[in-house]
């Protein structure tokens, strides 16, 4: 699975793909990120990625010549899937996880500013998706969440594949269960017995009795 992103600001995505999980997957080769400048891509001696918005109004939007070049130079490598992230698109959900980890290629646009010229958006982009209804100060935070929300979905990136099987979402409606681990008695706090019995079948049904569910 390879990802490619785009954004102004390559260290708040390189830096978050050195720990953990996602580091290990990359070093052994289940997935693969490129992180490109756009500044790399821009036509001036200034490296301008935004100018003011025609017609007026707050703030600055991205210039449409530095996007088309990055993605075209990405595409002309190897095509893929252009996502962009916004605050107008509909949420991420885990069905739509699922959708792109079966994706060969995904492009990951990182807006900053008021927002991309629409050009970009009618043109380059596939999909638009929002990561919840706020709004953020750029689209690296987004990236980071569906990198590491597919890169779970994907073969060998979790070492028990039952982890992934019993996360919350996996299945519609599927959420997690109470947890407990070591010490078995803290601060006068104790385990759910049935926990400790051994008995794998009333576990079982202590676990979806206690389903957690949604809070409203």
């Amino acid at each position: 699975m390879k990802f490619s992103i785009i954004t102004i600001f390559p260290g708040l995505i390189n830096s978050y793909l050195e720990y953990g999980l996602l580091a290990k997957a990359i070093q052994c080769g289940r997935i693969s990120v490129d992180v490109y400048d756009l500044r790399e891509f821009t036509e001036d001696k200034h490296r301008k990625v935004d100018d003011r918005p025609f017609g007026g109004g707050a703030g600055m939007v991205m210039k449409p010549e530095p996007l088309f070049n990055a993605v075209r130079h990405i595409k002309s490598h190897r095509d893929g899937r252009v996502i962009l992230f916004s605050a107008y698109a509909d949420v991420l959900t885990q069905k739509k996880i699922k959708h792109y980890a079966a994706e060969d290629h995904l492009i990951l646009i990182c807006g900053r500013y008021e927002g991309i010229d629409q050009r970009v958006i009618d043109t380059l982009v596939d999909e638009e998706i929002s990561i919840g209804n706020f709004v953020l100060m750029g689209g690296e935070v987004a990236a980071e969440v569906l990198i590491e929300s597919v890169s779970r979905m994907l073969t060998g990136v979790i070492g028990n594949p039952e982890s992934v099987e019993t996360d919350s979402f996996f299945n519609e409606d599927q959420f997690g269960f109470p947890q407990f681990t070591q010490p078995r008695e803290y601060n006068g706090l104790g385990v759910p017995d049935v926990l400790l019995s051994g008995h794998h079948k009333d576990i079982l049904e202590w676990r979806e009795k206690n389903q957690k569910r949604r809070k409203q």
